[in-house]
């Protein structure tokens, strides 16, 4: 394979020719749907051996943690038991969202997607679009497991729940697996960017320990910290600026920073 076989420079591929912009395609060529590449980029979270097993754990570990507080506790109230299904959702869902950015560069696969897509924007935001309709689909699950686990209590269930909790847990949901997306993204190194998203928040508490500097960063760039608030349910001005603050520094900024790396670099 020659040297010009083995790279794929922004804006090359099939559809590219004179006039294109980088990382662009073609000037007026159709290129692949998008539709399309939402539904491969869908199955690709699935038809790894890393994404089945964290498929598999998710199905097995969401019911057996609600079975088990509910059982050895006696909880009854949906939402403390919907917080306990979405707990491995909140250690893997950021796993999952690593993987699904890193997985190209892992299995050498990112030369022969961007030659089928060379406009790469388009691949990166289906593939986190994806990962984050599973993440929906994840917390609706929990929320399911969890009223059925409230349900077989009978007279004694606590459905005391508002719609804007709901959505919080939801949104929790949402913003870590985003963290993983952006994470693995940033690094394009799946072990790097899976350690930086489960140790961060051990990090973080250690730090608010230290001294009332350390607790008030923590208080504005901890994810954990921050997203407990739309988690409970309710949300003041200060609590937004916050959670704004840590997704800024988190989530936004890795994500335009490794997106544009990807974008404009050769792939080899």
């Amino acid at each position: 394979m020659t040297a010009t076989s083995s790279s794929v420079p922004p804006g090359a591929g099939p559809d590219a020719g004179p006039g294109a912009e980088p990382g662009s395609g073609a000037v007026g060529a159709r290129g692949v749907p998008f539709a399309r590449l939402l539904r491969v980029e869908s199955r690709k979270l699935f038809d790894t051996r890393a994404g089945l097993v964290l498929t598999a754990v998710l199905v097995v570990l969401s019911p057996a943690l609600v079975v088990a507080r509910s059982v050895a506790t006696g909880v009854t109230g949906f939402l403390t038991l919907a917080g306990t299904a979405g707990i491995a959702l909140g250690i893997l869902l950021p796993v999952l969202g690593v993987l699904t950015i890193t997985g190209e560069w892992t299995h050498r696969t990112a030369l022969t997607t961007f030659t089928l897509e060379p406009r790469r924007g388009r691949v990166l935001a289906a593939k986190c679009l994806s990962t984050l309709a599973a993440a929906v689909v994840a917390g609706a699950l929990c929320l399911v497991i969890a009223a059925v686990a409230t349900a077989v209590h009978g007279e004694q269930a606590d459905w005391g729940v508002t719609p804007m909790a709901l959505l919080g847990r939801l949104t929790t949901m949402l913003i870590l697996t985003a963290q993983g997306l952006a994470m693995g993204l940033l690094l394009l190194n799946a072990p790097a960017a899976i350690v930086i998203c489960l140790v961060s928040p051990m990090v973080w508490s250690l730090v608010a320990n230290v001294s009332t500097v350390g607790e008030t960063l923590a208080a504005w760039l901890d994810l954990g910290v921050t997203t407990g608030a739309p988690a409970s349910g309710g949300m003041t001005g200060g609590e937004a600026a916050r959670l704004a603050t840590s997704v800024l520094a988190w989530i936004v900024v890795p994500l335009v920073v490794g997106a544009v790396r990807v974008i404009r670099a050769d792939v080899r």
